[in-house]
């Protein structure tokens, strides 16, 4: 067997390395807010696909699995009952949407904003969560922009491979 990096496979890295150090600083810059979760969702929100349409509906992903959570945060039911219901709407709305490609993304972001970690339910936890998680989706936007305006090889690595 024999394994072969491409040069879309190494621009990808590249942008993973670079959204993962940025959100770092965040992490490290901010130690009362949980800006792991911004770490967690740059590599979610990246793709090898370099498309700046399929960046923005992660975003919006993204954004649709926080509102969701945000939403349903605060009704006293369990937590599973909660997840699930949240599941169920964001799968409902994406598809309403036409994002299913980027589901993923969505679910993952209902998860971070509901799960809770603490015995008591704190209502500035989820907007914590949720500004974490913006954030993240938002380097990997921005970096998937800026690669995608860089000349030359960087987008011929895009389209080549």
């Amino acid at each position: 067997m024999r394994f072969r990096f491409n040069n879309a496979i190494l621009v990808y890295a590249a942008k993973c390395l670079l959204g993962l150090a940025i959100c770092y600083i965040f992490y490290i810059s901010f130690p009362k807010y949980p800006f792991y979760w911004a770490l967690i969702s740059v590599v979610v929100a990246l793709s090898p696909d370099n498309s700046n349409e399929q960046a923005i509906n992660r975003m919006i992903a993204n954004l649709l699995g926080c509102g969701v959570g945000l939403c349903i945060y605060l009704l006293y039911l369990p937590e599973l009952v909660l997840i699930c219901l949240g599941a169920a709407l964001v799968i409902a709305i994406g598809v309403a949407l036409k994002i299913t490609a980027t589901l993923r993304s969505a679910l993952a972001a209902l998860v971070i904003v509901l799960l809770q970690e603490e015995n008591v339910k704190h209502w500035y936890i989820p907007l914590e969560r949720v500004l974490c998680v913006i954030t993240g989706c938002l380097v990997a936007l921005l970096l998937t922009i800026l690669f995608n305006l860089l000349p030359g090889k960087w987008k011929e690595a895009n389209k080549a491979d």
